[in-house]
C-alpha cells in the first residue's frame, strides 16, 4: 500500500480507524501541511484531514509570492518581516526548484506612495530585517536604467523618476503544499483529502479525536488522538465555536482577488510593484506563457467555500494596470483565468481593519483543541515549529514523551535534493533536451522542473508508455503522476491544484479533457454517470475562473 496514492483510499482511511495517534491535524493547507511535516519530523504519529483537496481553500489562491512583506514596515511590523524575509532564504533552500528567485522593480513615480528617499530607506531596512546578502542585495536604479529593466514603462516616462529594485521569490502556493504533504507522509504522516471533519470527540470535557465523512463514499469513521489542532484557515472560528471557544479575538475575512492576462497582451519583463488610485499597491508578475496581475483587498462575509470573482474585482485591476500602463488597453476579455481567495486576518474589537495584522495567532481552548490563524505563506514552516513546540512541551508534562528537535530548515522537500538554483537550471536544460528527444518544445521544461523538480524524470518515462500526441502524452503522464504519488482525486485535483493549468494555462485543458477524463474513469472505476458528472464539474470550473458578473457591490470601501 502506498500513503501516496488516491488508488488506496480505503486501505488509508483503515489505517486512521485503527490506529491511535499522537496528533490530529484538520486543515490541509500549507499551515496544516507544514504542521504534519514537522510534527512527524521529531517523532509524533500524524493525521491530517482535509475536507476537500490539499490547497484548495487560500493555500492555492495567493499571489504567489514566498515575500518578506514590504508593505509592513508601513505598518512597523518590524517582527513580522525580519521572521518572513529571513524564512524566505530557508524555504528557498530546501526547494530550489520550487521557490524561484524573483526580482522586483518598485517604480517611483510622481504623486506615488514611495519616493526616492523613503523607499531607498525602506528596501535597505528589509535587506538588513531579511539578512539579504549579496546580488539580491536592493539597488537604486535610474529612470535609464528603469526603463532598461523593464520597457513598458515608457507610457510613465515623464512621470518616471527611477525605481527600487530588490530580491523576492515566486512559488506555486498548491505545489508548496502538496510537497510539504508528500514530505509528512514519508516521514510517517498519514494524510487525506475529501475527508472532511464533522465534529470533535470529547471524553471528560477533553478533546481526543474526530467524527469524519469520507466525501468520496458517504461513510463516517472515526480518530483517535492525544491532541487536535485545527489549521482550518477561514474556517479555524467555525471549529472554535462548535468547541465553545470562540471568544476573544477572532477571524476578519479579506477577499483577495487575481486576474491573468496572456503574455503577449501584457508582455512584462519584470515583475512589479505599483501603486493604484486608492492608495493600495498590486503586483504584475510574468510567469512563462501569461502575466498576472493583484490584489484586490475587501472584506467578505459570504460563503468561504466559494468566492466570487466579480466583474468589480476585474475592472479595479484592469483600471489600475491601464492607468500605470496606458497603452495596454486592457480589456475583460483579455482575462484569461482568475482566483479569489481569502486572508484570514485576525480581529479585535476596537481596532480598525487597517490596524489588522498578518501575524499568526494560537488560540487553546479548555477542552485542549489548539487553533492556528493568521500569518502569511512565507511564514508557515515557523508557525509550524512553534505548534510542534507547543505540543512537545505538552507530551513531555502530560505523557512523559520527548520529542526530537526542530529540523524542518535542513528537510529537502520532495523535488529534491538540489543544491542551488544553478543546479535546478542544469537539470532543467537536460530535461529540455529529452523534450525535444519526445517531440516536445523545450519551453516545457521550465514548467515541469518548477513543478516536479527531479521528480519530471518518472513523469517522463511513464510518458513513453502512451501513443497519443506528445502534450496529450504529457498530461496523460502527469495526471498518472498525480493520482499514483500526489493524492489526486478528482480531475480539478490535476488541473488546478497539481498543474496550475487552470490559471496560467487555461487553454490546455480542453484538448486533452476528454483523454483525462477517460484515465480517470479507468483508474477509480467510474461508470458513466460519474464520467458525466466529474465533466461538468471541470466545465463549471473553467467558466467561473473566465466569466464576470457585476454583483451590485459599485463603490466598495478597499482596505488600507
Amino acid at each position: 500500500m502506498s500513503l501516496h496514492s488516491s488508488l488506496y483510499r480505503k486501505e488509508i482511511i483503515n489505517k486512521l480507524k485503527n490506529e491511535p495517534y499522537d496528533l490530529i491535524v484538520i486543515g490541509g493547507g500549507i499551515t496544516g501541511a507544514g504542521i504534519a511535516l514537522d510534527a512527524a519530523a521529531r517523532g509524533m504519529k500524524v493525521a491530517l484531514l482535509e475536507k476537500n483537496d490539499f490547497a484548495s481553500g487560500t493555500s492555492s489562491k495567493s499571489t504567489k509570492l514566498i515575500h518578506g512583506g514590504l508593505r509592513y514596515l508601513k505598518q512597523f511590523e518590524i517582527g513580522l518581516v525580519r521572521e518572513v524575509g529571513r524564512e524566505r532564504a530557508i524555504v528557498h533552500r530546501l526547494a530550489p526548484h520550487l521557490v524561484l528567485a524573483e526580482k522586483m522593480l518598485l517604480p517611483l513615480v510622481t504623486g506615488g506612495t514611495f519616493g526616492p528617499l523613503s523607499t531607498s530607506i525602506g528596501l535597505l531596512v528589509y535587506d538588513l530585517l531579511a539578512g539579504v546578502k549579496g546580488e539580491d542585495k536592493r539597488k537604486m536604479l535610474s529612470k535609464e536604467q528603469t526603463l532598461e529593466k523593464e520597457p513598458l514603462l515608457k507610457s510613465q516616462e515623464e512621470a518616471l523618476h527611477g525605481s527600487g529594485y530588490y530580491a523576492e521569490y515566486r512559488t506555486d502556493d498548491a505545489r508548496l503544499t502538496i510537497e510539504n504533504i508528500k514530505t509528512a507522509i514519508k516521514y510517517g504522516a498519514v494524510c487525506l483529502n475529501y475527508a472532511r471533519v464533522d465534529s470533535l470527540i470529547y471524553q471528560e470535557g477533553k478533546a481526543v479525536g474526530t467524527n469524519c465523512t469520507d466525501m468520496a463514499s458517504g461513510k463516517s469513521f472515526e480518530i483517535k488522538a492525544k491532541y487536535v489542532v485545527s489549521a482550518a484557515g477561514p474556517w479555524v472560528d467555525t471549529l472554535r465555536k462548535e468547541d465553545h471557544s470562540l471568544k476573544g479575538k477572532r477571524l476578519f475575512l479579506s477577499k483577495g482577488v487575481h486576474i491573468v492576462v496572456p503574455h503577449k497582451r501584457f508582455p512584462l519583463r519584470q515583475s512589479l510593484y505599483f501603486d493604484v488610485p486608492d492608495g493600495r499597491m498590486i503586483f504584475a508578475i510574468p510567469r512563462q506563457r501569461v502575466t498576472y496581475i493583484g490584489t484586490t483587498d475587501t472584506p467578505y462575509e459570504g460563503d468561504p467555500d466559494k468566492i466570487p470573482i466579480n466583474q468589480e474585482d476585474v475592472d479595479y485591476l484592469l483600471i489600475a494596470t491601464n492607468r500605470m500602463f496606458p497603452g495596454l488597453n486592457l480589456k475583460t476579455e483579455d482575462v484569461e483565468s482568475s482566483w479569489a481567495g481569502l486572508r484570514p486576518l485576525i480581529y479585535e474589537e476596537g481596532k480598525t481593519a487597517s490596524e489588522m495584522s498578518r501575524k499568526d495567532e494560537i488560540f487553546e481552548s479548555d477542552s485542549g483543541l489548539i487553533s492556528i490563524a493568521g500569518g502569511k505563506l512565507t511564514g508557515y514552516r515557523r508557525m509550524a515549529e512553534r505548534i510542534t513546540s507547543l505540543l512537545g512541551e505538552k507530551l513531555r508534562k502530560e505523557y512523559g514523551k520527548a520529542l526530537q528537535p526542530g529540523k524542518t530548515d535542513k528537510i529537502s522537500l520532495s523535488g529534491g535534493p538540489f543544491k542551488d538554483s544553478k543546479e535546478v537550471r542544469a537539470y532543467q536544460q537536460a530535461i529540455g533536451q529529452q523534450l525535444g528527444e519526445l517531440g516536445l518544445n523545450g519551453s516545457f521544461a521550465e514548467y515541469l522542473v518548477s513543478n516536479y523538480g527531479r521528480q519530471t524524470g518518472e513523469i517522463l518515462e511513464k510518458l513513453k508508455t502512451f501513443s497519443d500526441g506528445p502534450e496529450t502524452a504529457l498530461a496523460r503522464a502527469e495526471a498518472w503522476y498525480a493520482v499514483h504519488h500526489e493524492l489526486a482525486f478528482r480531475p480539478m485535483d490535476f488541473f488546478n491544484r497539481r498543474t496550475g493549468r487552470l490559471y496560467f494555462n487555461l487553454p490546455s485543458i480542453r484538448p486533452v479533457m476528454e483523454t483525462i477524463l477517460k484515465d480517470f474513469q479507468e483508474y477509480f472505476q467510474w461508470n458513466e454517470t460519474q464520467l458525466e458528472q466529474a465533466k461538468k464539474e471541470v466545465l463549471e470550473e473553467i467558466k467561473w475562473v473566465s466569466e464576470f458578473e457585476y454583483s451590485g457591490q459599485a463603490g466598495r470601501k478597499v482596505l488600507p
